[in-house]
């Protein structure tokens, strides 16, 4: 059995290489990922997972990993950011306040499908302008939910959270090796670990 990331994010090729995951292959899906009118964030996250599992080829041994994350402020879905100015907007509107980022995960084998989500609160600090100027032209903000990322230059934005760190990065472990172990993936074999 091999696994598949459907995920072009080196984050989360990171991420499994924590727990001693090196997948077989990287093939990104290619699909919409607008919402819906009216959808909301966590319904929105968990079909995107889906929706990535299910477009990425795979033989019926096989395993594909999937996962989308999302950051939500309330009832609206802050998705990465199309340029720098959208990011700045994402930025000032999370300034100061909490909100929720959500990861789905989505591990596929054959006509069988596992999911999880995971949602963790986050606090943002109250940000200058010049704070907001200086990570914008970081273009730390590039594919980041929310335009930001935890794990680098703003993580000194992020005084508190409540969930899983690595779900906010944008693959939350614990569940992921469950859903993996779920589908007959061999983790924590013997000389492997």
């Amino acid at each position: 059995m091999k696994l598949i990331l459907g995920s072009g994010s080196p984050r989360r090729r990171d991420l499994l290489a924590q727990i001693g995951v090196v997948p077989a292959a990287i093939l990104p899906p290619d699909i919409d990922e607008d919402p819906a009118e009216g959808e909301l964030p966590r319904p929105y996250c968990q079909r995107i997972a889906r929706e990535k599992a299910a477009a990425v080829p795979a033989a019926p041994e096989d395993a594909v990993l999937c996962a989308d994350t999302t950051v939500a402020l309330g009832r609206r879905i802050l998705g990465k950011p199309a340029d720098a100015a959208e990011a700045e907007g994402f930025l000032r509107a999370l300034s100061g306040r909490r909100h929720r980022v959500i990861t789905a995960v989505a591990v596929r084998r054959g006509d069988r499908l596992w999911q999880r989500d995971v949602v963790s609160a986050v606090k943002m600090k109250r940000l200058s302008d010049q704070e907001i100027a200086a990570y914008v032209a970081s273009g730390d903000w590039q594919g980041k939910a929310g335009g930001y990322g935890i794990q680098g230059l703003a993580g000194a934005f992020i005084p508190w959270i409540e969930g899983s760190f690595t779900g906010i990065v944008g693959l939350p472990l614990a569940e992921t090796a469950g859903l993996l172990q779920a589908a007959g993936y061999p983790l924590y074999q013997e000389g492997t670990a």
